[in-house]
C-alpha cells in the first residue's frame, strides 16, 4: 500500500496497531514507551476514557452540520478557551498551519484597515510555523521551503531572541505590522529565549503599535508546565495559535484574539468547511477538562523538572553532550554532531523519540507521564546516547 501513497514522509519500519497510556504496540506486539506523543499531540497518552467517550457519544448524536449554523460544543469549547487564555474571540480551524494562516491574515486584515499597503509581519530564524505557503514562507528554516518558490511576500526575518534586531528592524521597516514567534522553538531544536525576551517584544510591539502573536501549537496545553508557555514569563500577547494537544489526535487549531485583534474577521473574511466542527469540539472539550481534572499541567511541571535533573546528572560524564534544556515536558537533548540514527536505535529499543536541528533529541512525553516511565527514559536513553559513536 506504501506505493499509492506520496512519498511525503520517510517513515521509520514499525506501523502501530494499538495504544494505552504511554504505552504504544506494534502489529507485532512489540511494545514501545512513546516519549514523542505524536510530536506533542497526544498529551492525555492514547485510548484515554474520555476521549473516546467523547467521540462514541458525540458521534451517536451529531458529528457535522457546517459553520452556516450554530454549533453548541464550538461555543462551550470557546468559552472554555477564550476564558483560559484572557482572550476575547476564537477562530476554529483544523491544525496549526490553519490556525496561524488565519493569524496571518487577521494581521494583513487588521494593517489594510489602518491604512498600511503592504503589511510585513516579524518572524525569527529557526522557527516553525506550518507547511502552507504563508506559513513554510513565515519559518525560519530554508529546508523546508526549498522548491516551492516564489514564497509569500510580507514577512521580515530577524534573529530569535535578539530584541536589538527587531528595535532596528522597527526603525527601518515602516510597513511592520506584527510579530509572529514561538514562546520556545520547537522544531529548530528546544530552544528557549532569555527571561525578557517576550515580555520586552510586548513593550516593542505597545510602543509601535504592532499585534504581538504567539504560536503555542506545540507548547501550549500544558507541555510546559503552564497552560502556556508565555504564561513562564507575564508576556500576554494579542493572538495565539493552538492545535497539537488541543484534540489528542483528533484534528482541530484554533486562533484566539483579544481587544481590536478580536474584531478584525468579519462575515466572510475568513472560514473553514471542517473547522469546529460539533466532534472535534467535544473531543476538545473533554481534553481540557481531564488536563484540569488530573491536574496534568503540575504533572507536566513536575516530570519536566525530575528529567531535566535526571538526565544532567546521567549525562554528565559524556562529553558528546553538549546541552540539556527545556521547560516542563519540552525537553531537547544536544550532541556535537549529527544524531538522527539515535531515532532508529531508540525504536529498536522500544523507545519513540525524535532529532531536530540535527543534532537534538526531542524529547514530547504524554503529559501523563509517572515516575516509573520517567526513570525508564532516562535510563534507555541515556544508555543509548553513551553508545552513540564519537561519544564517551
Amino acid at each position: 500500500m506504501s506505493e499509492l501513497l506520496m512519498a511525503t514522509y520517510k517513515r521509520l519500519p514499525v506501523t502501530f496497531a494499538r495504544g494505552d497510556g504511554v504505552w504504544l504496540w506494534d502489529t507485532d506486539g512489540k511494545r514501545y514507551l512513546d516519549a514523542l506523543s505524536g510530536i506533542a499531540v497526544c498529551g492525555l497518552g492514547h485510548a484515554h476514557p474520555a476521549v473516546r467517550d467523547a467521540l462514541c457519544e458525540q458521534a451517536g448524536l451529531l458529528i457535522h452540520t457546517s459553520n452556516l449554523y450554530g454549533i453548541a460544543e464550538q461555543e462551550r469549547l470557546g468559552a472554555m478557551l477564550t476564558a483560559r487564555a484572557g482572550m476575547d474571540r476564537v477562530f476554529f480551524a483544523n491544525s496549526g498551519a490553519e490556525a496561524n494562516e488565519a493569524a496571518i491574515k487577521l494581521a494583513r486584515l487588521h494593517a489594510h484597515r489602518r491604512g498600511v499597503e503592504n503589511p510585513a509581519i516579524l518572524v525569527t530564524e529557526g522557527s516553525f510555523h506550518g507547511r502552507t505557503l504563508a506559513t513554510l514562507s513565515a519559518t525560519g528554516n530554508r529546508r523546508v521551503q526549498a522548491g516551492f518558490e516564489p514564497l509569500v511576500q510580507g514577512f521580515v526575518r530577524v534573529p530569535y531572541d535578539d530584541v536589538e534586531a527587531v528595535t532596528i528592524a522597527a526603525e527601518n521597516r515602516s510597513n511592520i505590522v506584527a510579530i509572529l514567534v514561538e514562546p520556545i522553538q520547537g522544531e529548530g531544536g528546544i530552544r528557549l529565549p532569555a527571561d525578557d525576551y517576550l515580555p520586552r517584544l510586548r513593550a516593542i510591539c505597545d510602543r509601535e503599535g504592532w499585534l504581538l502573536i504567539f504560536d503555542e501549537i506545540q507548547t501550549g496545553m500544558g507541555r510546559t508546565g503552564r497552560f502556556f508557555a508565555h504564561e513562564h514569563v507575564g508576556a500576554r500577547p494579542d493572538v495565539i495559535t493552538l492545535a497539537k494537544g488541543l484534540g489528542n489526535g483528533v484534528p482541530i487549531g484554533a486562533c484566539l484574539a483579544r481587544g481590536a485583534a478580536a474584531e478584525v474577521l468579519t462575515p466572510g473574511s475568513h472560514g473553514s468547511t471542517f473547522g469546529g466542527n460539533p466532534l472535534a469540539c467535544r473531543v476538545g472539550r473533554a481534553v481540557l477538562e481531564t488536563i484540569d481534572a488530573a491536574h496534568l499541567v503540575e504533572n507536566a511541571a513536575r516530570q519536566g523538572t525530575y528529567l531535566l535533573d535526571a538526565f544532567r546528572e546521567s549525562l554528565a560524564h559524556v562529553s558528546g553532550v553538549v546541552a540539556i534544556r527545556g521547560r516542563g515536558l519540552m525537553i531537547g537533548i544536544e550532541l556535537d554532531r549529527p544524531c538522527g540514527e539515535l531515532v532508529v536505535s531508540a525504536l529498536a529499543a522500544g523507545l519513540l523519540i525524535n532529532v531536530t536541528a540535527e543534532r537534538v533529541i526531542r524529547l514530547l512525553p504524554p503529559l501523563i507521564l509517572e515516575q516509573p516511565e520517567a526513570d525508564q527514559l532516562v535510563r534507555e536513553l541515556t544508555h543509548l546516547i553513551e553508545g552513540f559513536p564519537g561519544h564517551a
